[in-house]
C-alpha cells in the first residue's frame, strides 16, 4: 500500500502553463463562477441552496486533509512541506466556519484573501502535477473552488463583505506571515513563501529579490484587497439599480 500511494504521487505528467489541461480549469472556473449561484438563486429551494452552498465547502474542506493522510500513508509527510501553512491551506480549513457556521469574522477575512489571490491562483497557479493526478484536482479546488464558494456565499447567502473586514483581512495577513515565519526559521523551511519564491512562475517574480519583494507584496495585497471591496460595491450598487 505504501510503495502504490508513495509510487503514485511522485509520478505525474508536469503541469504546462496555459495548456489544454489548464486552459480546462480556467473555463470551468468561470462557468461554475457564475453557474452556481444563478442556479442558486432560481431554481432552488432554501434548503436546497445550503446543501450546494455546504457541498461545495466540503469539497474544497476535504482536499487538505485527503492529501495529508496520502503523504502519511506513503511515509512521506514532511513538517517542513505538508502543514498548513501556506495561506490557502488555512483557508481551504477555515471555510466551514465562515460558511457553514457564518461566521462573520472569518468570513471576512476568507473574502479578502480567496477573491484578491484569485488571479493568480487562476492564471499563474503554484502548481506542477497535470490532470488526471489528485494534486491538479486538490490545487484547483483548494483555489479555484474556493472563490466559487466565497462568491456564492455573497449572492446566495448575502454575506456581505466590509471596510471593517478589509482592515480584520490584511491584519490577519501579517499575523499568519508572522506565524509562519517562526515555523520556518524553526523548520527550516518555507511556507508561505517568505523564504524564497516559488519553484514555478508567480507574481513574485516581478517583486523584485528577496527580501524585497515580501514588502512589495504587502502593499499589493493592500491594493488587491481594495479592489476586491470596490468591485464588489460596484456590482452591488449595480444589482441594486437594475432591480428597482
Amino acid at each position: 500500500m505504501r510503495a502504490f500511494v508513495s509510487d503514485y504521487l511522485n509520478n505525474y505528467e508536469p503541469f504546462q502553463l496555459f495548456g489544454f489541461s489548464h486552459w480546462v480549469a480556467i473555463l470551468l472556473f468561470l462557468f461554475l463562477l457564475f453557474f452556481f449561484p444563478w442556479l442558486s438563486k432560481n431554481h432552488l429551494s432554501s434548503i436546497n441552496q445550503k446543501k450546494l452552498g455546504t457541498l461545495l465547502v466540503l469539497i474544497v474542506f476535504i482536499n487538505y486533509p485527503i492529501w495529508v493522510l496520502l503523504e502519511l500513508i506513503a511515509g512521506s509527510f514532511e513538517y517542513k512541506l505538508h502543514l498548513p501553512l501556506h495561506l490557502c491551506r488555512t483557508a481551504n480549513l477555515l471555510l466551514p466556519f465562515a460558511i457553514i457556521k457564518r461566521n462573520d469574522f472569518i468570513f471576512q477575512i476568507l473574502f479578502y484573501w480567496g477573491l484578491s489571490a484569485m488571479f493568480q491562483a487562476v492564471f499563474t497557479p503554484d502548481i506542477t502535477h497535470d490532470f488526471p493526478h489528485f494534486h491538479y484536482f486538490r490545487y484547483f479546488a483548494a483555489h479555484q473552488l474556493l472563490v466559487i464558494a466565497i462568491v456564492y456565499a455573497v449572492i446566495v447567502y448575502d454575506m456581505r463583505p466590509t471596510l471593517r473586514g478589509l482592515k480584520d483581512a490584511f491584519i490577519a495577513l501579517n499575523v499568519f506571515l508572522v506565524i509562519a515565519l517562526a515555523f520556518n526559521l524553526f523548520l527550516d523551511a518555507n511556507y508561505f513563501w517568505i523564504m524564497g519564491k516559488p519553484p514555478v512562475g508567480s507574481l513574485l517574480d516581478f517583486m523584485g529579490p528577496w527580501p524585497w519583494y515580501i514588502f512589495v507584496a504587502e502593499f499589493v495585497a493592500l491594493l488587491h484587497f481594495i479592489i476586491v471591496y470596490m468591485l464588489y460595491k460596484f456590482f452591488s450598487n449595480y444589482s441594486k439599480l437594475t432591480n428597482q
